[in-house]
Formats: structure tokens, sequence, C-alpha cells
């Protein structure tokens, strides 16, 4: 036995089992994996949430049949026949008849068309002023800030039944005051959380880079400030729309809404409300169902949307 084998231990690893392999150059510049932006991250989280998913689905399917509903109905939306009034769903009245043989199904959906014409109107509106407002009174800060949220306070003690009882007296009932009457006080929630992000914000670095270059303010809250915050504000108008959708339902229901000939989820709940006693229950039950599914929609999608939007979540 030589000197060499006696000093190699018997399960010693072979010194060629360390030498370096053949690699290619290219190949190490060769990304695996596609680098993901922050919105496409987003997006690939909130499709893994099966709830969120289901309920944008369902939007989806409420806004294309509050579009072709009506237009794949046999029946207009204001057709009347005395001699049909109150009929059960059928095969020639989907959702059956009201009180004055309008159908039900045509009258739903057109309903529909006005109930998410209300309830995105009043989140584009509480979008542009709260947005506007938060950032203004959260970015000056000092004085400026304090007069501002005084006034936010005040509007927010309002009570909000009196000031629509009081709009409809000035304005009158209408689609117009029902958006306005939603939007005078409703933006005020959308400006406080805009103020508290952006008094955050307004102290990370980038920021103070652009106040040193002699970057405008107006070019500091629209560049810096408000991109950084769109993942709470997409959340919370996702909230506004069921809100406002429910309001709008809520004082139709009470008469102080949509007025006739126009049909919404709420003026078809109120008209349905005397007869519902009779046994005519598709009346109610259907734009009850719809209203209660589109708000859950709305909300577990809001939920759905504030887990996917949510840095600290980022993988």
């Amino acid at each position: 036995m030589t000197t060499k084998q006696q000093q190699t231990p018997p399960n010693a690893i072979p010194d060629e089992w360390f030498k370096p392999s053949k690699q290619n150059s290219k190949q190490l510049e060769i990304i695996t994996r596609p680098s993901q932006s922050y919105w496409q991250d987003s997006w690939r989280r909130l499709r893994k949430n099966k709830l969120a998913m289901t309920g944008l689905f369902f939007l989806i399917i409420l806004v294309l049949m509050a579009i072709f509903g009506p237009l794949i109905s046999p029946h207009s939306v204001d057709r009347q026949v005395l001699s049909e009034q109150n009929l059960p769903p059928s095969t020639e009245h989907w959702f059956g008849t009201d009180d004055l043989g309008r159908d039900v199904f045509t009258r739903t959906w057109y309903g529909a068309r006005i109930s998410l014409f209300v309830g995105v109107m009043a989140a584009l509106i509480d979008f542009i002023i709260g947005v506007i407002y938060g950032g203004i009174a959260g970015y000056k800060g000092g004085r400026t800030d304090a007069v501002m949220m005084r006034i936010v306070e005040v509007l927010y003690g309002l009570p909000y039944l009196l000031v629509v009882i009081l709009l409809m007296v000035v304005m009158g009932p209408g689609l117009g005051t029902i958006i306005l009457a939603l939007t005078f006080t409703g933006w005020v929630g959308m400006a406080r959380i805009v103020r508290g992000q952006v008094l955050q914000i307004k102290n990370y670095e980038f920021v103070l880079a652009s106040k040193t270059f002699g970057t405008s303010t107006n070019r500091i809250i629209r560049k810096d400030l408000i991109p950084n915050t769109m993942g709470l504000i997409i959340v919370q108008m996702t909230l506004t729309v069921p809100t406002a959708i429910f309001a709008e339902a809520f004082l139709s229901f009470l008469g102080l809404g949509i007025q006739s000939p126009l049909a919404s989820w709420g003026s078809m709940a109120n008209d349905a409300l005397p007869v519902i006693l009779s046994g005519h229950y598709w009346r109610l039950f259907f734009p009850a169902f719809f209203i209660s599914l589109t708000m859950f929609s709305f909300n577990v999608l809001g939920d759905g949307l504030q887990d996917a939007l949510d840095p600290k979540l980022r993988r």
C-alpha cells in the first residue's frame, strides 16, 4: 500500500467533482422568469382569489345584461297591457309582469342601467373631488390642512337624509338630484383616505428630491403622490359604488328617488311592496335579488383588490 493510499480516507470525494462546469455566457444572461410590474403582480394575486373573481364575473355579466337585456327582450320597457296584470314568470314573460302589465324582465335590466349609472357617477365624482381636496390638504399641511379638514368634519356631521330632502325641495326629484345628493357629502371619506396617505408619502425620498429640483406642487401631487395612493383609491371606489346603489334604491323605495316613467331597482321594489301579500312575489324578488347580489359582488371584489394591491403582500 502506497503512502498516498494510506492518507486518503475511504469515503473521500474525488477532486474531479469540484471542477467548474462549462457555461455559456449567453445562457447566463437569459432571464428565467420575466419581471412583473406592480399592476401585473396585483392582477396575478387577484386571479388567485376565487371569491373576488366570482364577483368580478357577475359584475361583467350584469353590465352586459344592463346594455343588451332590454334589447333581447320581446317586450318594450313602456309596453302596458292591462289584461296581463301580475302574471307569474313564464316563457312569454321571463320575470312575470307588474300591475300595469309591464314586463318585469325588461324593467329589471332597464333599472340596472339607472342603478349602475348612479353608482358609477357617484364614485367618479367622489374620486375627483376627494382626491384633489385630500391631496392638497395632505401636501400643504399646517393651517391649510387644519382649515380644510374642519370643513370636512362639518360636512361629515350633516344628516344625510336631511340633505336629500332639502335638495328634493329645491331642485325637485330626479336623477340629477339623486347624484348630487349622494356626492354632496359622499366625497369626504375619499378625501380623508387620500390625505392620510399623502401625509405619509410626502416625506419619502423621491418626493423630497422632486422638491429639491424645484418641481411645482401640482406636478408633485399628480406624478408622485396620487399614483402611490391609487391602490387604496381603487378599493375605496369599489366600495363607494354599492353604497351609492343601495342609497339610490333606499331613496327610490321611500319615493324620494327615481320617478315614473323611469325605473330603478329601488322604485320597482317600492311599487311591489303593496302587493307582496297578494302572492306576487316575483315583483319584489328580482329587484331585491339583484340589489343584494350587486352589493355582495362589489364588496368581495373590493376585499380582493385590497389584498391584491397591498404592497406588503408582494412576493
